[in-house]
């Protein structure tokens, strides 16, 4: 039997993804330019037996994910620019009571309200930077429509196999346009729920690392009662400042993510094995990365495209490794350089990195890509 085969918009893929991966609550705010997400999952969602709200701000969005998380459903909200800076409060109290969460952040013009109908790549580092205090932190930036389905459906995997609020980045070109996508069948794609207790209730602590970094959660609701605070905390959840609890608790929870980089990161490789310039891209800037590359090759240039498509935790190692044999790298974004600063500082120094930046609403295309490749010697 042939498969499901639609033409859809990115942010409508997202909500797919996320129906796919079993999310039963959505709480959102409209914002240009991903309300299509909020769209199709207020139309979708009851008939699946699931609950959409439109709250009254992203902050009010954010706390009803939460609150939903606890009770053991799988969660998403969607918002863009002013709504994630709104939205970064309780993005951390999720990430300290480490409470399984989908983000997806429509990435446009900034700062403040910026340009509501422009692209950006400008918000990558809110994802890690966002909030205060340590925290894990993992983003995801799809490049195509197909892409954004299938991330959105490992998001989940992510939140919940690590109790973590886990963000998917597209660019609003990626998100606003309509590619073809085939729709997986059910059980082709994994679909990953959190670990339930083993103990009976009365045993039952939330945060008890004896079970290793990602202690199992309970759902509210299902006989286990405790306590959920945005304090630092004990096994119980119940507060402490006694310091040694404390710095292992943060150290544990940053580890949870850090230790299991390799589960985690993804990227793509194209013409990298023997390139001498490697450009580092990703969302819809990579596409145009791919045409300059695949033209200059055809000059006679050495180029190969690393596209991220995990941005956080960054592919550091792997980076460093091919800055010992390349000539340079190229990273094109639609920013000031945030994803070029961290590249810098990863591959130390042995080659030199070229930025492309654009911030004017407009793409990045390929031939700015080759004309840079001119200048690396």
């Amino acid at each position: 039997m042939a498969k499901k085969v639609a033409f859809l918009q990115g942010n409508e893929a997202a909500a797919h993804g996320a129906l796919y991966a079993g999310c039963r609550f959505f709480a959102g705010y409209p914002i240009t330019p991903s309300t299509e997400v909020a769209e199709v999952m207020s139309a979708e969602l009851p008939k699946v037996g699931g609950k959409f709200i439109q709250m009254e701000d992203e902050i009010g969005a954010m706390a009803a994910l939460i609150g939903a998380s606890l009770t053991g459903v799988k969660v998403l909200t969607s918002t863009s620019g002013p709504g994630l800076s709104l939205k970064q409060e309780n993005i951390g109290y999720a990430c300290i009571t480490e409470v399984p969460s989908v983000i997806v952040n429509v990435m446009r013009g900034g700062p403040s309200t910026g340009m509501p109908t422009g692209p950006s790549q400008s918000d990558v580092m809110c994802a890690k930077w966002g909030t205060h205090g340590d925290h894990p932190a993992i983003c995801l930036v799809p490049a195509s429509v197909q892409e954004i389905f299938e991330e959105t459906v490992r998001a989940f995997n992510l939140a919940e196999k690590y109790r973590t609020p886990v963000m998917i980045m597209p660019d609003e070109i990626v998100a606003h346009m309509r590619e073809r996508i085939v729709f997986p069948e059910p059980g082709e794609l994994e679909v990953v729920d959190r670990t339930a207790p083993s103990v009976p209730p009365e045993k039952y602590k939330p945060y008890d690392t004896s079970f290793g970094d990602v202690p199992p959660l309970a759902a509210f609701g299902s006989g286990y009662k405790f306590h959920v605070t945005g304090l630092n905390k004990m096994q119980d959840g119940f507060p402490t400042t006694k310091a040694e609890i404390v710095q292992a608790e943060e150290e544990r929870q940053v580890r949870k993510v850090e230790a299991n980089k390799a589960d985690i990161m993804k990227w793509e490789e194209y013409l990298c094995d023997d390139a001498e310039i490697i450009v580092v891209a990703f969302g819809s800037t990579s596409r145009s990365a791919r045409f300059a590359v695949n033209e200059a090759r055809k000059n006679g240039i050495k180029a190969g495209l690393f596209r991220l498509i995990t941005f956080w935790p960054f592919p550091e190692e792997r980076l460093l490794e091919f800055s010992k044999k390349v000539k340079g790298f190229i990273t094109p974004e639609m920013n000031l350089g945030m994803c070029t600063g961290v590249v810098k500082g990863c591959i130390e120094g042995n080659a030199p990195v070229l930025g492309i930046f654009r911030v004017d609403g407009e793409p990045i295309n390929p031939g700015q890509i080759l004309d840079k490749m001119k200048e690396v010697k």
